[in-house]
């Protein structure tokens, strides 16, 4: 016969009832955080789906600390669907505590009828956006000076003690070591050549603006700083459209630390080069006079199409054309001019595209810039009369100064084709048969050609370009 224990069974009774208050207690706390949960598993994006879970913890916090406002809250309801991409979840799980007094059919109908509503707004992210970011520009629009994080003061005395003859100056990111390796082992490199011409050579960065992509960028740079001698990197996120930013500190440092350099070559780290050519340009050219070089772009408009990457508003540039500038492949100034730049910049408002930025600079200066065929900063471009033809060929670079959009392997390789002893190039009126002379090309292109403008979009056929099938772009 069983017998009876009233202190147990009192004891045994107590802990019951205390894990069923945990229960209880437990379903009371988080149920709202379930619901969410529930809200959002019709949601693509799994962002959204965390956010409704940890806005509704939020708001469930809230309404125990005021317990009183839960009934106001109910009116707020039609500001829920409003198309916010960014805090997508955040109007829906808010309102999840406030209505948990109602009944259980009804909380359910109104969570199919937002998850309705949920299902419906996806398209609204795919709204696309401009490259082009209107607040930050007009908010940073006005800041010129930024601190450089590592200089090279004594880049253009240290070798002989006087300024260089040429400095070549190149655009790069901080992820694109391997080119700025080829540019150092073949056209950019640097040192003393025959007739004393003294070449030396820079890379102007900013900072990372996904720097957890690149671990230790600042470490890296540092180190290729001390091993090359050619870094300059300033305090500025390395976008497209800071690249005036670069611009602008580019021609401080030149007015501040190399003053009497006597010309300049500025390009892309995309590009091929022939030194050889810009120097024997060069050799009649004044030091002490204006001088800027390049392929020139007459009457450019800007382009309102908000999908290009050269998206520019009106409220931003509101004339009907550009003035003339350089493609940013490359082209070549005099010391002079650049100190004139470098005056100029301060005056000119900054604009986010920085060729233009340039060509306005220009402008406030009153130098027309002079085109160049050799420069080719839209590549070669095959004639419609011979679409297989091979255009990557030694004999086509050897009579050209910068060539754009090349890969670091396509570089490497057309530099030892064109410095191959044992290379001829046989065409049947073509300059290549004899010395070939850029002096001459450049009085060849008359400063009267914006008289009679053509559209940068145009593809025109030079009857002296037909025989070398070379094709204005």
């Amino acid at each position: 016969m069983r017998r009876f224990h009233p202190k147990g069974d009192l004891l045994c009774t107590f802990i019951l009832l205390v894990l069923l208050c945990l229960l209880l207690y437990a379903h009371h706390a988080l149920t709202p955080g379930w619901e969410a949960w529930r809200l959002e598993e019709r949601a693509t994006s799994s962002r959204a789906l965390l956010g409704a879970v940890t806005e509704s913890q939020e708001s469930n916090s809230q309404a125990r600390l005021q317990p009183k406002a839960q009934p106001k809250a109910q009116p707020r309801a039609p500001l829920k669907p409003q198309p916010k991409p960014q805090a997508q979840s955040k109007p829906q799980a808010k309102p999840q505590p406030q209505r948990k007094p109602q009944g259980q059919g009804q909380g359910q109908g109104q969570q199919k009828g937002k998850g309705a509503q949920k299902a419906q707004q996806p398209p609204a992210p795919m709204v696309t956006r401009p490259p082009f970011n209107f607040e930050e520009y007009l908010l940073n629009k006005d800041n010129r000076d930024f601190k450089q994080l590592i200089d090279q003061p004594n880049k253009c005395t240290e070798r002989t003690g006087e300024p260089p003859y040429l400095l070549i100056a190149i655009k790069s990111v901080a992820a694109d070591f391997h080119k700025r390796q080829v540019v150092r082992r073949t056209w950019g490199r640097e040192g003393v050549f025959e007739n004393g011409v003294q070449v030396e050579t820079v890379f102007l960065l900013g900072v990372p603006q996904n720097k957890s992509s690149l671990p230790l960028w600042d470490r890296l740079l540092a180190y290729e700083s001390r091993t090359f001698r050619d870094i300059l990197l300033w305090d500025f996120d390395d976008t497209f459209f800071n690249l005036t930013l670069k611009e602008t500190h580019f021609l401080k440092w030149v007015n501040t630390t190399c003053p009497d350099v006597k010309f300049i070559f500025k390009g892309d780290a995309d590009v091929y080069v022939n030194i050889d050519n810009i120097l024997e340009m060069l050799r009649d050219q004044d030091a002490n006079g204006d001088l800027f070089v390049g392929d020139i772009i007459f009457h450019a408009r800007p382009i309102r199409r908000r999908s290009s990457k050269y998206f520019v508003p009106e409220i931003v540039y509101g004339q009907g054309i550009y003035p003339s500038y350089a493609g940013g492949g490359g082209f070549v100034m005099s010391g002079f001019t650049a100190r004139r730049l470098h005056r100029a910049c301060q005056e000119v408002e900054i604009f986010p595209i920085d060729d233009v930025f340039l060509g306005m600079c220009l402008l406030r200066i009153g130098l027309e810039p002079s085109r160049h065929e050799g420069f080719r900063t839209f590549g070669i471009v095959k004639p419609s009369a011979a679409p297989n033809l091979q255009v990557f060929d030694p004999c086509f670079y050897r009579e050209l100064m910068v060539v754009h959009s090349l890969t670091v392997p396509q570089i490497w390789l057309m530099w030892n084709l064109l410095h191959d002893p044992q290379l001829t190039c046989h065409t049947r009126v073509s300059p290549t048969s004899s010395d070939f002379k850029w002096r001459g090309k450049l009085s060849a292109t008359p400063k009267s050609l914006p008289v009679t403008p053509r559209a940068p979009q145009a593809v025109e056929v030079e009857a002296d370009y037909g025989v070398d099938v070379f094709v204005r772009h």
